[in-house]
């Protein structure tokens, strides 16, 4: 097996958990279950995790890295505000409906957390990620001096958590695209609505990041 830095080894087993879990969940993968994915040996896996609770905080971790990176490629500087806002929500929802069992495992991350004992710090530490997540992509659009919004960065970044969080799980269940792409439509229309005064594309052109 040619070497690897832990790092980079880190990041394949972290992949391969992704993979393994969102296809047999998360109570039945184990980790000779991921090193096989990952074609190592065990020892390899416990070389780069010393517990549980650490591989699930990298797969935490990178899932949300997943749909932030495609989001943050979509809300490049456009005419307005509202398309900027809307690329991004447009975004997020091509890569749910391109990989919903990645976005079925984070609730099943969730719950797994909430109900191991000694684990529910990762659920938390899961929260507060998406939060922190929609605080940089609010960040980034956000630079120019036309750009002030009507409520606090940290409580549009927990309402942004919230929806999205909650209309993922509602098309997971449902299957409605269309009911799911008129709600982003109208949460678009409010977000934008949020910015108090200015000229929005002016704030758009003159992004931070």
């Amino acid at each position: 097996m040619p070497r690897m830095p832990l790092a980079e080894r880190r990041r394949q087993l972290t992949e391969a958990a992704i993979r393994a879990m969102a296809r047999d969940g998360v109570a039945r993968t184990t980790t000779r279950s991921i090193a096989a994915e990952a074609g190592v040996s065990l020892s390899v896996f416990h070389y780069c995790f010393d517990s549980k609770q650490a591989l699930l905080e990298s797969v935490i971790e990178t899932i949300t890295d997943h749909y932030l990176g495609v989001v943050k490629d979509a809300i490049r500087p456009r005419a307005t505000l509202h398309e900027t806002v809307r690329a991004g929500f447009r975004a997020y929802w091509d890569h749910v409906r391109a990989s919903p069992a990645e976005h079925m495992l984070t609730y099943e991350l969730t719950q797994y957390a909430l109900r191991q004992p000694g684990f529910e710090h990762l659920a938390r530490r899961q929260h507060e990620l998406y939060c922190a997540a929609y605080a940089d992509l609010i960040g980034r659009v956000s630079g120019g001096p036309g750009f002030e919004l009507s409520v606090p960065v940290p409580v549009l970044a927990r309402y942004l958590a919230a929806m999205t969080d909650g209309l993922t799980l509602n098309f997971l269940v449902l299957g409605d695209d269309r009911a799911a792409a008129e709600i982003l439509d109208m949460v678009t229309e409010h977000v934008s609505g949020l910015v108090r005064a200015g000229d929005p594309a002016e704030a758009v052109r003159t992004p931070t990041g």
